[in-house]
C-alpha cells in the first residue's frame, strides 16, 4: 500500500525533485522543447526524438517560474517563451535561438501572451493589455513595427493561424452578456471580422486548431451544459460534433494530415486524453491509468507524426512523466521518465473520488487522501481542507505537491469540488457567478464536516488551506464559519473585492464584472462578500502568506487584512502570522520558492494542529 513502512520526505527533498513543463513538439517533429529544473533552476531543454536523449539549451535566461507555456517558432529555428521579472506576469516574449542566443522578440507593455507565429516566423501574434483591453496584436519581425489587430471591450485571449497564415481565429465577447464566448475569423491584417455561429448567447466557445484544408476549425462549446468538441465548415456554416456528449470534452488538437482530432475528457477527477478518427467519428480513451493529460501549445505540438502524439501524464500517486504514444497500436513509451531521487515512489497516496451533500442538498465531489497506513501516538490524524484556486478550475487527480507533501506526513487531506468548479457542466460551473462567497462557501463547510466525521479524524485539528480564490476562501470560512476551523492557511488569496478590483489588470476586472456583477451596482453586495469586512468575526488563528509581486491577487490584499487584525488588538505571531514572499508573484514552480513555502506551511501547521 502507499504510504505503508515509509518515512515522510523532507520538505526540501521533496520541493526539489525536477518538474518538466509545457512540453511541445517542433513541426519536423525532431526535437521536443520543455521547460525544465533538474539542475535546481527553471531553464529550457530539447529532448532528441530518435536519441530519446535531453539536454539544457539556456542557462537562467527564461523565467524562474514556468507558469507561462512555450512555443516554437513557425520555421522551427527557435522556440518563443514569456519574460517577466520575479513572477511580476509583465510579460515581454522572449526567444531562444538555435543558435544559442537569446534575447526579447518583443517588448510589450503591461502584459503579453504569446499566440502564434506565421511559417515565415515573420509575424509573431500575441495579446496584450497595452489599450484598455487584452486585444490581439502582430509584430513584424523584418520592419520591427507593432499594429493591433482587434479592439474589444472584453478580452481576447485565444488566437491562431490558418494553415495558410492568411486568416486566423480568435475568441472573445462582442454580446452584452458576460459570460458570453464566440469565435471569429478575421484576416491575418485583422479585417473582415467574421463571428460563428457556435452554441447560444452565453454559452463559452473555444476555437483549439484549423484543419489542414484551410476549411475547417476543431472548436468545442457548453451551450448543452456539458462542454463538447466539433468540426465547424466553414463554407457551410455547419458543426459536426464528435463523442456520445455524456461528460466534458475539451478539443485539443488536429493531426499534420487532418485525420486524427485529440481532446480531453473530464471523469470523477480524471482528465483523459481521448482520441477522434476522422475516418469514422468515433472516438476512445487511450489506454492510460487514471490521471491527468496536459498537452502543448502551438499548432500540431502535440504531434510527432500524423500518428504519434506527445504528452505529460500524472496520477495522484505518481509523478509526471513525458509520454510518446502511438495512435495506431496504441502503445506508449516514456520519454522522460518521472524523478524521484531517494524518495521511495511508494511513500505517496491515491486520491479516492468521493461524494457529500452541501447545505442545500446539492451534490459535491471531491477527492481524498487516506494517509492511514501511517501511524501517530493517538490513533487520530488531523486534517487539511485544501481549496482550489480560479473559482472556475478543479482538484484533479493528477500529482499535488500540496496534498502529497500533507498526506505523508500524516494529515488527512481533502479536496473539495464546490460549485463553480469546472468539469460538471455549464450550470454548475456558473452556479458561483454572482454569488461569490455565498454557497460555493457553504460547499467547502460541508466539506470540512465530511472530513471531521471520519472517524480516524481528529474534528479538534482541522484546518483549511488554499491559494488564490483557495485563499479568499480560507478568508471566508475562517469569517463565515469561524469555530469550524482549528485554523487557516490563506496563500495569496483576497480580502477586498473592491480593492482588487481597482488594483487588477483589465482582463481580470472583466473577469470579476462576469462573476460579480458591476462593483458600483453591486458595491452592497461586493462589500458583503469582501472579508475584511468581517474581521471582528474571526476566532481561530490565521496564517497569512503572499508573494510581493503578485499582479492577480497584489499584496495589499493580505496587507489590509493584516493591518485590520492589528487594529483589533491582535498580536502577530501570537494570535496570528504572517509572511511576504519576495521575489515572487502569484504563486511559483521555482525549486527554491517551492521548499520555502513548503517549509513555511510546515512549520505553521506542526505548531498550530
Amino acid at each position: 500500500m502507499p504510504g505503508e513502512d515509509t518515512t515522510a520526505p523532507d520538505p526540501e527533498e521533496l520541493a526539489s525533485l525536477p518538474e518538466f513543463y509545457h512540453p511541445c513538439v517542433d513541426r519536423a517533429g525532431e526535437n521536443v522543447a520543455f521547460y525544465y529544473d533538474e539542475h535546481g533552476r527553471n531553464d529550457l531543454y530539447l529532448l532528441d526524438w530518435e536519441a530519446r536523449t535531453h539536454w539544457k539549451v539556456t542557462s537562467g535566461e527564461v523565467p524562474r517560474n514556468a507558469r507561462w507555456p512555450i512555443q516554437w517558432r513557425g520555421d522551427g529555428t527557435g522556440v518563443f517563451f514569456h519574460l517577466d521579472e520575479d513572477g511580476d506576469e509583465q510579460n515581454d516574449i522572449g526567444i531562444w535561438h538555435r543558435s544559442g542566443e537569446t534575447d526579447v522578440a518583443v517588448e510589450v507593455d503591461g502584459q503579453g501572451i504569446l499566440l502564434d507565429s506565421t511559417r515565415d516566423s515573420r509575424w509573431i501574434l500575441f495579446a496584450s493589455d497595452a489599450g484598455e483591453q487584452l486585444n490581439v496584436y502582430r509584430y513584424d519581425t523584418e520592419k520591427q513595427a507593432c499594429e493591433q489587430l482587434t479592439s474589444y471591450d472584453s478580452p481576447v485571449m485565444q488566437a491562431v493561424y490558418g494553415p495558410d497564415d492568411d486568416r486566423i481565429a480568435y475568441v472573445t465577447n462582442a454580446t452584452e452578456t458576460l459570460e458570453n464566448r464566440d469565435v471569429f475569423v478575421m484576416t491575418a491584417a485583422g479585417c473582415d471580422k467574421r463571428r460563428l455561429s457556435i452554441g447560444g448567447r452565453g454559452s463559452q466557445s473555444r476555437v483549439a486548431a484549423w484543419f489542414p484544408d484551410g476549411e475547417r476549425l476543431l472548436i468545442s462549446d457548453n451551450a448543452q451544459d456539458l462542454r463538447r468538441v466539433g468540426i465547424y465548415e466553414l463554407s457551410e456554416d455547419t458543426i459536426e460534433w464528435l463523442g456520445p456528449h455524456e461528460a466534458e470534452e475539451s478539443a485539443i488538437d488536429v493531426s499534420p494530415s487532418g485525420g486524427y482530432v485529440l481532446a480531453t475528457r473530464t471523469r470523477r477527477g480524471a482528465t483523459m486524453p481521448v482520441l477522434y478518427d476522422m475516418a469514422t467519428k468515433e472516438g476512445r480513451e487511450l489506454d492510460l491509468p487514471d490521471g491527468v493529460s496536459s498537452f502543448g501549445s502551438g499548432r500540431t505540438a502535440s504531434f510527432v507524426t500524423d500518428t504519434t502524439v506527445v504528452f505529460a501524464h500524472s496520477r495522484a500517486a505518481a509523478r509526471k512523466e513525458m509520454l510518446a504514444y502511438d495512435l495506431c497500436d496504441h502503445e506508449r513509451s516514456v520519454l522522460l521518465p518521472a524523478a524521484y531521487g531517494d524518495i521511495d515512489s511508494g511513500v505517496f497516496f491515491d486520491a479516492e473520488y468521493v461524494t457529500y451533500q452541501s447545505e442545500d442538498g446539492l451534490e459535491i465531489g471531491g477527492l481524498l487522501y487516506d494517509p492511514r497506513e501511517t501511524t501517530d501516538e493517538t490513533g487520530e490524524h488531523p486534517g487539511v481542507v485544501i481549496v482550489h484556486g480560479g473559482p472556475h478550475s478543479r482538484a484533479s487527480k493528477r500529482f499535488d505537491l500540496y496534498a502529497q507533501f500533507l498526506a505523508t506526513r500524516g494529515y488527512g487531506v481533502f479536496q473539495p469540488n464546490y460549485r463553480g468548479s469546472t468539469g460538471r457542466g455549464r450550470a454548475f460551473k456558473e452556479a458561483i457567478h454572482g454569488d461569490w462567497g455565498g454557497m460555493e462557501q457553504a460547499d467547502i463547510a460541508a466539506g470540512g464536516r465530511w472530513l471531521k466525521a471520519r472517524p480516524w479524524i481528529d474534528e479538534d485539528r482541522v484546518a483549511v488551506f488554499g491559494g488564490s480564490y483557495g485563499g479568499y476562501s480560507v478568508y471566508c470560512q475562517l469569517t463565515q464559519y469561524p469555530a469550524l476551523w482549528a485554523t487557516g492557511v490563506a496563500w495569496i488569496g483576497i480580502t477586498d473585492l473592491h480593492r482588487l478590483y481597482e488594483e487588477d489588470m483589465p482582463h481580470f476586472q472583466y473577469l470579476l464584472r462576469e462573476q460579480m456583477g458591476d462593483p458600483e451596482e453591486n458595491y452592497a453586495l461586493w462589500r458583503e462578500r469582501s472579508p475584511i469586512e468581517h474581521v471582528d468575526r474571526l476566532e481561530r488563528p490565521i496564517y497569512m502568506i503572499h508573494g510581493v509581486t503578485d499582479v492577480r491577487c497584489p499584496i495589499e490584499q493580505a496587507r489590509l487584512f493584516k493591518d485590520a487584525l492589528v487594529d483589533r488588538g491582535w498580536e502577530e505571531d501570537e494570535d496570528f502570522a504572517y509572511t511576504e514572499l519576495e521575489a515572487e508573484g502569484h504563486g511559483s514552480t521555482d525549486i527554491d520558492q517551492k521548499v520555502r513555502m513548503l517549509r513555511h506551511l510546515d512549520a505553521y501547521l506542526t505548531e498550530w494542529l
